[in-house]
C-alpha cells in the first residue's frame, strides 16, 4: 500500500528537502548487489540527527508505513531492499566520528561512517578499527548484519567489536544498549540482540566500537597449491598449531583466473592462500617461517612474503576485488553469492563437497573465503534472464546450507539472512526461530521495521 499523503507531508515537515521521491533516488535505493529484483521504496529519507530518526519512526508508526535502513547498499542477501515499499532511511548524512577515546581504545560514531573513513580518522592515534568485510560498508550496516571479513580470525566480528548502541525503536523511543565498559553483568545483552538483527528491531543511530593498536610490523604472503584439499589442510594445521594469523584467505583456481584477467595479475591458475601476520618484527618473521614450513609440508609452492606496504595493499586490493573480478569473468552475469561456516575440522570436507557440486553443475561458481574461521563463499554466476540458471544456483545454495548444518555449522557465517536465506532459518534454529518472531512482535508489533526479513513470514 502506498505511503499516505499525510505521512509524506509530516515527513517533509521534519526533513524539508531531505525527503526524496525522485526516480533516480528511488532506483538507487531499490537495487541490490546481487540477483534480487528491484524493490523501490516510496520515498527516501536522509536524516541528520537521532531526533529526526525518532520523528520518522513515530510518523511511520502512526500511518503504518514500513521502514528500511540503508547504509552503503553493499549487503548480499537483499537486506536493504524495501520489498513492502514505505520509507527508506538513508544514513549517509549521519557520518560523523563523534569521539575517539585513545586511552580506552574505543570510538563513538554515527551509523553512516564507513570503516575506511574511521580508519583515516584514526591514523594519528596509533589505533585502527579491524573489521574488514571487503566492501567499504557503513558501520551501522556492518553491525546490522553482524559483519566480519578478512581479519575476523584474529580480531573477531562485529559482535566482538561493538560495545554499545543507540537505537530508535519502531514507536520512536530512543534507547541505549551497553556502555563503554569492557564487560557487564547488568541485565540482558541488548547490544548483542540488535547486532545482527538486520534492522528488523530498530534503527541504529550511534555505535561505540572497539579499536586495536596498530601492530609494529605487518607482512603478507601468498602461496599456490595443486588442489583445494592441501590448501585447506594448511589452514587447519596453521590454526591448530596456534600460529597467530591476522588474515588467512582462500581463493580457488577459477577465482585466481578471474583476478588475473580483471587486475592484470600473474597468479598461477591454482588454489591459493593469502595470509597476513601482525606483531613485532621478530614475531612476524617467526610466524612467516612457521607458516612456510606448513605450506611446504602440504605441497604448496611459490611462497612469497613481503613487509612492504605497497605489496600488501596490492595483494588485499586484489582479494577485495575478487567478487567484481568473478562477475567480469562472465560478462552480463549477475551472482547468487552465498556463504556457510563450519567447524574448522570440517572445512576441507565442506569445501571439497561444494566444489564437486558446482563442477557437476552447468553454471560457474568460483569459491573464496575467510577460511581461517571456517567461512567460505561461492559466487554462483547466472544469466539474469535465464530462470533455469537461477533455479540451479538456488539448488546449489540450498545444498550448501544443508551441508553446513550436517557438518555442525551455520547457514551463514557472514552475509546474514535478508531474503535470500530466510527459507533455511527453521532448519538451523527450530523452535528458537519462533522465539525470534516473538521478540520481533514485542518490539515491533505492527511489523514495520524492514519487513520480509529475518523472521518467519505470517
Amino acid at each position: 500500500m502506498p505511503v499516505p499523503a499525510e505521512a509524506l507531508t509530516a515527513l517533509g515537515n521534519v526533513l524539508g528537502g531531505r525527503l526524496s521521491r525522485s526516480g533516480p533516488d528511488l532506483d538507487q535505493h531499490g537495487r541490490s548487489e546481487t540477483w534480487f529484483p528491484k524493490a523501490l521504496p516510496d520515498a527516501v529519507a536522509y536524516p541528520e540527527t537521532v531526533d529526526e530518526v525518532a520523528a520518522i519512526a513515530r510518523i511511520c508508526a502512526a500511518h503504518g508505513c514500513p521502514l528500511t535502513a540503508w547504509g552503503a547498499g553493499t549487503s548480499l542477501e537483499g537486506h536493504a531492499l524495501a520489498i513492502k515499499g514505505g520509507i527508506c532511511v538513508d544514513f549517509t548524512r549521519m557520518n560523523r566520528v563523534l569521539k575517539i577515546n585513545p586511552e580506552d581504545m574505543d570510538a563513538v560514531v554515527q551509523p553512516g561512517v564507513t570503516r575506511e573513513a574511521l580508519n583515516v580518522e584514526l591514523r594519528a592515534t596509533g589505533l585502527f578499527f579491524p573489521v574488514d568485510p571487503g566492501a567499504n560498508a557503513t558501520l551501522g550496516g556492518m553491525a546490522s548484519t553482524r559483519a566480519s571479513g578478512t581479519t575476523a580470525v584474529r580480531y573477531g566480528t562485529m559482535r566482538d567489536n561493538v560495545l554499545a548502541l543507540q537505537v530508535v525503536l519502531a514507536d520512536g523511543r530512543v534507547i541505549r544498549t551497553g556502555t563503554r565498559a569492557r564487560k557487564s553483568s547488568a541485565g540482558y545483552d541488548l547490544t548483542g540482540l540488535f547486532v545482527g538483527a538486520e534492522g528488523t528491531l530498530g534503527l541504529i543511530t550511534e555505535l561505540t566500537v572497539r579499536l586495536q593498536g596498530q601492530p609494529e610490523a605487518i607482512s603478507a604472503a601468498v602461496c599456490a597449491f595443486d588442489a583445494i584439499g592441501p590448501a585447506v589442510d594448511t589452514v587447519i594445521q596453521t590454526i591448530q598449531l596456534g600460529i597467530p594469523m591476522a588474515r588467512i584467505e582462500f581463493v580457488d583456481e577459477a577465482t585466481a583466473a578471474a583476478v588475473n584477467a580483471y587486475a592484470g595479475a600473474r597468479f598461477p591458475v591454482k588454489p591459493h592462500l593469502m595470509v597476513e601476520f601482525h606483531g613485532s618484527a621478530s614475531g612476524v618473521a617467526e610466524q612467516a617461517e612457521a607458516f612456510g614450513e606448513i605450506v611446504a609440508d602440504n605441497g604448496g609452492a611459490g611462497f612469497e612474503w613481503s613487509a612492504r606496504p605497497e605489496d600488501r595493499t596490492a595483494l588485499w586490493t586484489m582479494r577485495h576485488n575478487a567478487y567484481y573480478a568473478c562477475l567480469a569473468s562472465r560478462p552480463g552475469a549477475t551472482a547468487l553469492v552465498t556463504d556457510l561456516c563450519v567447524p574448522i575440522s570440517k572445512l576441507a570436507q565442506a569445501v571439497e563437497e561444494t566444489r564437486a557440486d558446482i563442477a557437476r553443475s552447468h553454471i560457474p561458481g568460483p569459491i573464496l573465503g575467510h577460511v581461517g574461521d571456517g567461512n567460505f563463499h561461492a559466487i554462483l554466476l547466472v544469466d539474469p534472464d535465464n530462470p533455469v540458471e537461477l533455479a540451479e544456483a538456488k539448488r546449489l545454495a540450498h545444498r550448501m546450507t544443508e551441508r553446513a548444518l550436517r557438518l555442525g555449522g551455520t547457514i551463514s557465517g557472514e552475509h546474514g539472512i535478508g531474503m535470500g536465506k530466510l527459507g533455511h532459518m527453521a532448519a538451523e534454529h527450530g523452535p528458537a526461530w519462533d522465539v525470534m518472531g516473538e521478540i520481533k512482535r514485542a518490539l515491533d508489533p505492527l511489523g514495520l521495521m524492514n519487513p520480509g526479513k529475518m523472521i518467519r513470514q505470517e
